[in-house]
């Protein structure tokens, strides 16, 4: 298969990846409990009558079955259209678009610290003496078990409560994007460094490694130039996966830092049963998760072609 089929093939998945979201999540709003005719009108708090109820229902095509709703949601999608938010009276775009900037940040800022955590983690311990690989290994052990608040709450306590080196909340410098970074990075990063050793020392192994050693490489050498790029295709295979959850792990650590961003949003719209935002938001995850994954097939392609070779 070729580059530009791949890629074809690569773009039709994604597709299907993003209907199927907007599908699923749709039957699942559309089917649970409550009546988003009451979500527009402000909840039941606003005590609406039922003539405005059937008027906004009317309005909104809410009266109409549920297939031509789909019919209906999917030909506004096609154009780009993702409706106003019920409970803002804003574009959902829009909407988005004002608190993207806040998660991308969290997303990329853990990514990163994930990234370097596991890569220095895993080219010091691989191989080593096993006091040192027992120490890191329970280390991962713990923080790949511990759900990302319980991090936070820890990290909270220790650094913001206790030493008071670092702010509670906010999202208005760097500092206070340091802790929820943290919590979100530090279980990534346990499970990647786990990957990435186990592959370094299958590698290490090698006997290519034993010629590189022979030639009078040093032993910094042969992991860095040798078997760290080989070990790369398990760790950039795996951290896409990760990476394109990162969203969900925002929604609770954006709540516990009392940051702005999509998590928050997701959550008001879920609980104020806001259709069109939360259908927008979702598809935005999948996104999220298409490209995240192309980009790992193409990196993956890059570090070594014979991964994608069918």
């Amino acid at each position: 298969m070729n580059t530009l089929q791949r890629i074809f093939w690569r773009l039709a998945a994604g597709v299907g990846v993003l209907w199927g979201a907007a599908t699923l999540t749709f039957l699942a709003i559309n089917l649970s409990a409550g009546d988003p005719a009451l979500a527009i009108l402000g909840g039941p708090e606003a005590m609406p009558s039922a003539e405005l109820i059937a008027q906004v229902r009317t309005e909104y095509g809410l009266d109409q079955p549920l297939l031509v709703q789909y019919g209906q949601y999917l030909g506004r999608l096609a154009q780009g259209d993702l409706g106003e938010s019920y409970r803002l009276r804003m574009p959902v775009l829009q909407v988005i678009g004002g608190q993207l900037g806040a998660t991308v940040q969290l997303s990329l800022a853990a990514a990163l610290v994930s990234v370097l955590l596991a890569l220095v983690c895993a080219v010091l311990s691989a191989n080593r003496p096993r006091w040192v690989r027992s120490l890191v290994s329970g280390t991962e052990l713990v923080l790949s078990s511990a759900p990302s608040f319980v991090i936070g709450i820890l990290l909270l306590l220790l650094f913001s409560f206790g030493w008071h080196l670092l702010p509670p909340s906010g999202s208005g410098s760097w500092q206070a994007l340091i802790l929820p970074s943290l919590a979100l990075a530090l279980p990534i990063a346990a499970v990647l460094t786990q990957v990435l050793r186990q592959a370094l020392e299958d590698i290490l192994e090698q006997p290519f490694i034993a010629m590189a050693r022979a030639r009078g490489m040093s032993e910094t050498g042969v992991r860095l130039k040798h078997a760290l790029r080989h070990a790369l295709v398990s760790l950039v295979t795996l951290s896409g996966f990760v990476f394109a959850s990162l969203l969900g792990g925002a929604v609770i650590i954006e709540m516990l830092f009392a940051r702005q961003g999509i998590g928050r949003l997701m959550l008001d719209a879920a609980l104020s049963k806001d259709m069109p935002l939360l259908l927008g938001i979702t598809l935005l995850a999948a996104a999220i998760y298409v490209v995240v994954n192309f980009v790992v097939d193409l990196i993956n392609h890059w570090v070594d072609p014979r991964s994608t070779r069918v």
